[in-house]
């Protein structure tokens, strides 16, 4: 697939740049997007559970942001290191960047000593193919002082600092995710409670999110280079997993990490229990196994989780949908507007 694939036109203008709740608006409030074989409808994600199926069974992630976003000083001045996946023994993948809305490369150098957030670093080099993410080596205090001096990950189209307490989602138990796993935003309480009452069920994962989707910029979309993110699909999900295809029953991914995480721990021929890290990218040449749909926000042109999208229900149908959106005005981001996509 050609990069020009994942191209398409959307005004700065349907960004979200603020949470729902400073709209005027309940979580479950935004709007979704149906996406079907048969075309687009439009609703409030409130009223998901009238485009399910009893015994649809949901996926979603457990994984709870951080305040990864640190001050930092080096001998080219002060800037932001976004921690985005940490490796073990002190060892971050990072992205230093001059501010929220002004991202790098910055002109860093291996072995060069930098402060964040009161303590020491190393630099280590950058991410290969991936130049605006650095490792870096950390001291162990950094965990302890990144919830003191932390704040959320932002960029430049968000309208000023929100808490943390807006990026967590109520499935939020496990901390790790540098960024909001937040495809799981929309749901609330009462969003769970019709949910039950249509009788779709749930299993989760875990899958702690680094920084935002890279946008592509290989010419062929699958030589695109992933990181490695952390991830973990319990005994129960993999059998939940498999007893919904057994019987026919479709499986849902709340979220591109979800889908990351089954399609990792998938064999060939079944779900299995699994953890470590998956650099795993799915595109369409690669297919998708374990998933019959998904629940998404809206993404960036040229954005690597488009290719994912094209490879559960379509590139043809991924395209109609984003032309419709923008005709809509539906809005972008963590903060914006939802997107249930169902392939036949």
């Amino acid at each position: 697939m050609l990069r020009t694939a994942l191209s398409f036109e959307r005004p700065a203008e349907l960004q979200a740049t603020t949470p729902p709740e400073a709209r005027g608006l309940q979580r479950d409030e935004v709007r979704l997007m149906v996406s079907t074989p048969e075309g687009h409808a439009h609703t409030v994600f409130q009223r998901l559970d009238e485009h399910l199926r009893p015994g649809d069974l949901l996926v979603v992630n457990r994984s709870a942001t951080i305040p990864a976003s640190l001050p930092a000083t080096a001998a080219l001045g002060a800037f932001r290191l976004n921690l985005s996946t940490c490796y073990g023994g002190g060892l971050w993948l990072a992205e230093p960047r001059w501010s929220a809305g002004r991202p790098g490369p910055l002109p860093l150098e291996r072995g060069e000593t930098i402060a964040v957030a009161g303590t020491q670093a190393t630099t280590v080099g950058p991410h290969p193919g991936l130049p605006r993410l650095w490792f870096v080596r950390l001291d162990a205090a950094v965990e302890r002082l990144m919830w003191r001096m932390g704040s959320p990950i932002r960029y430049g189209y968000v309208d000023t600092a929100y808490p943390l307490a807006m990026y967590q989602t109520i499935f939020a138990r496990q901390a790790g995710s540098a960024e909001m796993p937040s495809a799981g935003r929309p749901f609330t309480r009462r969003v769970l409670e019709r949910l039950a009452a249509r009788g779709v069920e749930f299993a989760s994962i875990v899958l702690h999110t680094g920084v935002s989707s890279l946008e592509v910029e290989n010419e062929r979309v699958e030589e695109h280079p992933m990181y490695a993110e952390p991830f973990q699909v319990p005994a129960a999900t993999a059998d939940a997993v498999n007893r919904a295809r057994q019987s026919g029953r479709r499986v849902i991914a709340v979220g591109t990490t979800v889908v990351r995480a089954l399609e990792t721990a998938w064999d060939g021929c079944a779900m299995r229990p699994a953890q470590g890290f998956t650099r795993i990218f799915i595109h369409p040449d690669r297919g998708v196994q374990t998933v019959d749909g998904l629940i998404s926000g809206f993404h960036d042109p040229l954005a690597s989780h488009l290719a994912m999208l094209y490879a559960v229900v379509g590139e043809e149908s991924v395209r109609s949908a984003y032309a419709v959106a923008v005709r809509q005005r539906y809005l972008w981001h963590e903060f914006g507007d939802s997107h249930l996509l169902l392939r036949r």
